[in-house]
C-alpha cells in the first residue's frame, strides 16, 4: 500500500516533497527523537502514552520545540483521514533546530511490518552484542550502535540483537524490550537501564489482571538458562517468545508464556488501543 501524503509541522503535503535538507546539522548529528505507533481501523493504539514518551524524550535531550501533544495528535488524525488509511504504522520524527521555532515535526504513514507467524509458534532466535545506548531513557535518532547490532542479527538470520552492558547483563533489544519468565513471574532489566516501553505499560496491566508477578533485576547473560523462557515486546511484535539466545536454547515455550501471549492479544483487542 502506498500513502500519498505526509505531515510537516501540521501541514499535509505530497509524500514526494518529504525531504530533510542536507544542511540540517541537527539531523546529521542525531539531535532528534521519534516514535512508532500502530494504527488499526483508523485508531492510533496507545496514542496518549506514545505522545507522552515523545515529549519526555525531547525534554531529556533538551530539545525545545513548539509542538504540544494535542497538536501532534491533531496532525496524526488529519494525516490518517487524508490518506484514507485503515491500518498502518506511523513514524513521528521530531528534529531539533538552532532555536525552538526551528524544530520540525514529520509524520509519515508506513506499511506495517509484523513478525512471521511461525516465530510466535516456534520462538525467535536472538544474538547478543556489547553496546550501551547513550541516553537509554530517550528514543533518539542517535541509532548507530543499535543499527550495527541489528545488522549483526540480520547477517546470521536472527530476529533481533540483545544489548549487553559493561557488567555483562542483558538490557534490551535494538528495537524491543526484553524479559525473562520463571513460572508466573516476569523479570525485566532495571528501568534505569532501558527505554521505557509503551508496550511494557500494557504488559504490566495484563500481568496484573491475570495474577502474574513482575519484578525488575539485572539479568546476567550467563544466567539465561536458569529461566523458563524469555520474550520480547514492541509496538509491532506484541509479546514474541524467544527460543534461542546465542548458543542457549530453551527446550520449549513454557505454558505460562503461551498463556501470557494469549492474554496480551485479548487485552489489546478488547481495549482497542487504550489503557
Amino acid at each position: 500500500m502506498s500513502f500519498d501524503y505526509f505531515s510537516k509541522n501540521g501541514e499535509l503535503l505530497p509524500v514526494q516533497e518529504a525531504a530533510i535538507p542536507l544542511s540540517n546539522i541537527e539531523y546529521q548529528y542525531g539531535f532528534g527523537v521519534y516514535e512508532s505507533i500502530r494504527v488499526v481501523n483508523k485508531t492510533p493504539y496507545f496514542l496518549k502514552q506514545h505522545l507522552e514518551r515523545l515529549q519526555e524524550s525531547a525534554r531529556f535531550i533538551e530539545l525545545e520545540h513548539p509542538f504540544s501533544a494535542q497538536s501532534v495528535a491533531n496532525a496524526i488524525s488529519n494525516l490518517i483521514e487524508k490518506n484514507t488509511v485503515e491500518t498502518c504504522n506511523l513514524k513521528i520524527l521530531l528534529i531539533g533546530g538552532k532555536t525552538k521555532d526551528e524544530a520540525a515535526l514529520y509524520i509519515l504513514c508506513l506499511n506495517p511490518l509484523f513478525p512471521d507467524k511461525k516465530l510466535y509458534r516456534d520462538g525467535a532466535h536472538c544474538i547478543t552484542y556489547a553496546y550501551e545506548r547513550l541516553f537509554p531513557h530517550a528514543k533518539t535518532l542517535n541509532m548507530l550502535g543499535s543499527y550495527l547490532a541489528y545488522r549483526k542479527a540480520r547477517e546470521v538470520g536472527a530476529y533481533d540483537t540483545l544489548l549487553i552492558n559493561r557488567s555483562k547483563e542483558i538490557t534490551e533489544g535494538t528495537r524491543t524490550n526484553f524479559y525473562c519468565i520463571k513460572g508466573k513471574t516476569v523479570i525485566s532489566p532495571p528501568a534505569a537501564d532501558v527505554l521505557p516501553g509503551v508496550t511494557q505499560l500494557v504488559l504490566k496491566k495484563v500481568l496484573e489482571e491475570n495474577e502474574y508477578a513482575f519484578t525488575e533485576r539485572s539479568i546476567p547473560a550467563t544466567e539465561i538458562e536458569t529461566y523458563d523462557g524469555a520474550f520480547l515486546t514492541s509496538t509491532s511484535s506484541k509479546v514474541l517468545p524467544i527460543r534461542t539466545i546465542d548458543s542457549t536454547t530453551f527446550p520449549s515455550i513454557s505454558p505460562e508464556l503461551r498463556a501470557l501471549m494469549s492474554f496480551f492479544d485479548e487485552y489489546v483487542e478488547k481495549s482497542r488501543g487504550t489503557l
